[in-house]
């Protein structure tokens, strides 16, 4: 149960870059702490004490596995927030060309 709640402090930190800071950079951490923990809490879902891994054999049978579903879906999850973060680390570099700044609100006053 404790990982639970370390994995919901996890998003909050996340959530908290999300909303509170006005760096880019910052921003872009935050996200990627929260799809981490995201992803850490449904590996979490999958995991089973004493479970082995879900190889069927003839000769062995296995009552308690660990479930492959939430694995295989994180491993895209991952491939697919790299892909993210880099679009979002492009974009951020482009701002900062235009802008000379990584402050929303000072690329919001310059905007006008």
């Amino acid at each position: 149960m404790s990982l639970y709640l370390l994995c919901m402090v996890l998003f909050a930190i996340g959530l908290y870059c999300l909303l509170v800071k006005k760096n880019l950079v910052k921003k872009i951490i935050g996200l990627v702490i929260t799809e981490y923990a995201i992803n850490l809490f449904f590996i979490l879902l999958g995991y089973r004490t004493g479970g082995e891994a879900p190889i069927l054999s003839k000769d062995v049978v296995v009552t308690n596995f660990v479930d492959p579903l939430p694995q295989a879906l994180i491993l895209t999850s991952i491939v697919i927030g790299l892909g993210i973060m880099a679009l979002m680390v492009a974009i951020a570099m482009r701002i900062y060309e235009k802008y000379k700044t990584f402050d929303i609100n000072e690329i919001r006053r310059l905007k006008g």
